[in-house]
């Protein structure tokens, strides 16, 4: 799409309708024996004249998010390793003041976010929730995702380009701030996973509507059971935009960094000068989409294990049982809140997902259903028994009302304060 002008506010590299999810499930198995080519983004042309505004807040916590300078470009680098960079609450406010302020200097042509050491972003800081939480400071929690989902919202309609390096760990919303934007670079050494589930709570940061724009029902897959993608699997199915081997950064970044220009044909040229022609691996998920599609696409959770039970049974397949083992080890409240989440997701916008994430986020940090989201850290991350006591604690307990509850406007419950409310006004949502 060299050359052509679109609107730049237009989602890049995810799909948009249900036909195109079609074809693309099409094109995404061609690329499964096929050398993978680089996605062509759509071009920029618009300045700004507005200053920098940085909040004298940033100094107290740059440590954990690094700025570096070029001569036209600023990067943001993720840089709290203890936590294998999990976002608190400071950092996504760092984040957002940054990448608000780059946006509106006119000095800075493109912008980059990167993490530091193994790890790009290993999701949020659940462990700072879960004491928030349980001391009764949930309007911190509430907090904390009102401000990271704006941040997915200002990355997903950014004006300038804007580049992500997805080395190493990529999880929960590390996804969310980082597919969203326009250019997405993935390597040898990244791991994709949306294992929310496993936690008693759901894929979040917009995971419904990139996940939900997947071919087939990949998504569905992905967000039940938290099964992971590597960085080949990743430009296959859609998800980044360029693959190069981790040696190799240093020399992208180098070539970048040097760059004095807004074209995003220029910035690709230069992410991809040294990227890498890959095809998925022999055992790659990505060779599984007919089988996926056969069972993740019906049409409830129950369903879905029935008929791969069934499978199980009749013919030992292995992928099969340990695809069981891995959904029956989840929340059975959030198997069915991310199902009816991502299924959702698909006609939706992208303002839209984060709206209804926010409720379910909401709802599950409040305990007004369950509490599973607590217990689920308290077995893997805090108690470390692995063994989550789970309420409602199989899936035929729970009940639609359950379920509706976490999608239920707050205007419906007397309580519109608790809305996300995002800027569409003043940036136009994609759809």
């Amino acid at each position: 799409m060299r050359g052509k002008t679109q609107n730049p506010r237009k989602h890049r590299g995810v799909f948009s309708t249900e036909s195109d999810r079609d074809m693309q499930t099409v094109k995404a198995l061609r690329r499964v024996s096929e050398p993978l080519q680089w996605v062509r983004s759509v071009s920029y042309g618009r300045r700004f004249s507005a200053l920098p505004n940085y909040s004298a807040s940033d100094a107290d916590f740059e440590d954990q998010v690094l700025v570096e300078g070029k001569a036209k470009s600023r990067a943001a680098i993720l840089n709290n390793p203890s936590s294998l960079n999990a976002l608190s609450a400071p950092m996504v406010g760092r984040l957002k003041r940054l990448y608000e302020s780059w946006e509106e200097n006119p000095a800075i042509s493109f912008v980059l976010m990167k993490g530091s050491g193994k790890t790009f972003c290993s999701g949020a800081d659940v462990l700072s929730l879960y004491h928030s939480i349980n001391e009764g400071n949930t309007e911190e929690s509430k907090l904390f995702f009102e401000n990271l989902y704006k941040f997915v919202y200002l990355q997903g309609t950014y004006l300038k380009p804007n580049i992500a390096i997805m080395d190493g760990v990529t999880m929960g919303c590390g996804g969310g701030i980082s597919l969203p934007g326009m250019f997405r670079v993935a390597t040898d050494k990244t791991v994709l996973a949306h294992p929310e589930v496993q936690i008693g709570f759901h894929p979040d940061a917009g995971a419904s509507y990139y996940l939900s724009r997947l071919p087939g029902y990949l998504g569905e897959y992905l967000a039940l059971t938290g099964q992971k993608l590597n960085g080949v699997e990743m430009i296959a199915c859609g998800l980044a935009t360029h693959y190069c081997l981790n040696a190799r950064l240093p020399l992208i970044e180098e070539r970048i960094g040097k760059l004095l220009t807004d074209d995003p044909a220029v910035i690709e040229d230069s992410l991809a000068q040294y990227g890498d022609l890959v095809y998925p691996d022999s055992s790659s998920v990505l060779h599984k989409i007919e089988l996926i599609d056969k069972y993740f696409g019906l049409d409830t959770v129950e369903e879905i294990i029935e008929a791969m039970e069934n499978e199980a049974a009749n013919s030992c397949n292995e992928w099969c049982k340990k695809t069981l083992k891995q959904i029956k080890e989840a929340s059975p409240l959030s198997l069915k809140i991310t199902l009816q989440s991502i299924r959702e997701g698909r006609f939706q916008t992208l303002d839209q997902c984060l709206t209804h994430e926010y409720r379910i986020s909401i709802c599950g940090v409040s305990k007004v259903v369950s509490g599973d989201f607590c217990e689920g850290i308290r077995a893997r991350l805090v108690d470390k028994d692995f063994a989550p006591k789970w309420d409602p604690p199989r899936l035929e307990d729970v009940s639609k009302d359950m379920v509706d509850c976490y999608f239920t406007p707050a205007s419906e419950l007397d309580d519109s304060d608790s809305e996300l409310k995002l800027p569409t006004a003043q940036r136009e949502p994609y759809f």
